[in-house]
């Protein structure tokens, strides 16, 4: 006698595509022809797709909310770790999965939650065999300031120079892609100082100096640094990351090792689990997830749970 195998669900998904892709292109890396690879292999495994392509952000996530209103079973989003942060603040503390198809330039997210930045097409298949099966849940980092609504990201909350850093990218147009951030580091480089920082780590205050401060709750940041290796995305804690004022000679030594996380042995860097930080200094805007999230001070907590992933 056969086996008989268990009939496949039909869902009902949304595929969110990266504002900046251009379908059709004649590029084959592109985000939208990426976007188009992954509606085709949905719609071929008999799924009911809805493609959402907007002008900006702000748009696209308008149009996205509509969609889980309209009761979508999964959010597909598809570019790097800023279309990770639309969808995961579209839809913590709901029901619907999320599932990532990396087409972007960082693609951390991706990293942390096990799927290889340059293969799309794996991630997709990897999301049709995930979502006719129960939902994993995992962590986010939920920032909170006075008068405006938290915020939740996947990777972590960057509050000293990796934070510089993306803050000069973001003010230039050229160049594009990642050579656009590694000149952003060369300048913010010539200026390389430490900030004095008011810390309160899971309610006792600390103040002191360094040169970066990153509360992660993934592995990597800066599209595959392993600022620290062994953070874990559902342990229902977050990694509190700090690095010491050292020279600008040293810094340059100890930059390429975090790439392979062989940075955590050297005496000016801090690595301790936590579950609330409250974070200040003098004048910085902080970034979560590569996103510009407001100025310091910032409160961020774990949310353990907070998000179902299919992938």
């Amino acid at each position: 006698m056969s086996e008989v195998l268990p009939q496949e669900r039909t869902l009902r998904i949304t595929v969110a595509i990266n504002p900046r892709a251009a379908f059709g292109g004649s590029r084959t890396a592109t985000s939208g022809q990426i976007g188009e690879m992954a509606v085709e292999r949905l719609r071929a495994a008999g799924h009911l797709v809805t493609v959402l392509r907007r002008r900006n952000y702000a748009e696209l996530r308008h149009a996205v909310d509509a969609e889980i209103a309209a009761g979508a079973q999964a959010l597909v989003v598809v570019g790097g770790d800023g279309m990770v942060h639309l969808g995961v603040n579209a839809l913590v503390g709901s029901n619907v999965p999320l599932g990532i198809v990396p087409a972007g330039t960082g693609n951390d997210a991706a990293r942390g939650l096990g799927l290889d930045p340059k293969d799309p097409t794996a991630a997709v298949a990897r999301f049709l065999h995930a979502c006719q099966n129960k939902p994993r849940t995992v962590d986010l980092g939920r920032i909170s300031t006075t008068g405006t609504k938290p915020v939740w990201f996947m990777c972590a909350l960057s509050a000293g120079f990796d934070a510089l850093v993306n803050e000069r990218a973001n003010s230039w147009h050229r160049p594009r892609g990642p050579m656009r951030y590694n000149l952003a580091i060369l300048r913010e480089l010539l200026a390389l100082k430490p900030r004095k920082y008011a810390l309160l780590v899971d309610g006792l205050p600390r103040e002191l100096s360094a040169l970066m401060i990153s509360v992660a709750n993934a592995p990597s940041i800066g599209g595959g640094l392993q600022i620290v290796p062994d953070a874990q995305n559902d342990d229902g804690l977050l990694d509190l990351f700090v690095l010491s004022p050292v020279s600008r000679w040293t810094f340059l030594r100890i930059l390429p090792s975090v790439r392979a996380g062989r940075h955590t042995s050297h005496p000016a860097v801090r690595i301790e689990r936590v579950r609330q930080v409250r974070v200040d200094t003098i004048s910085l805007s902080a970034y979560a997830d590569g996103e510009r999230v407001g100025m310091l001070p910032l409160t961020v907590d774990v949310e353990p749970g907070a998000l179902q992933v299919w992938g």
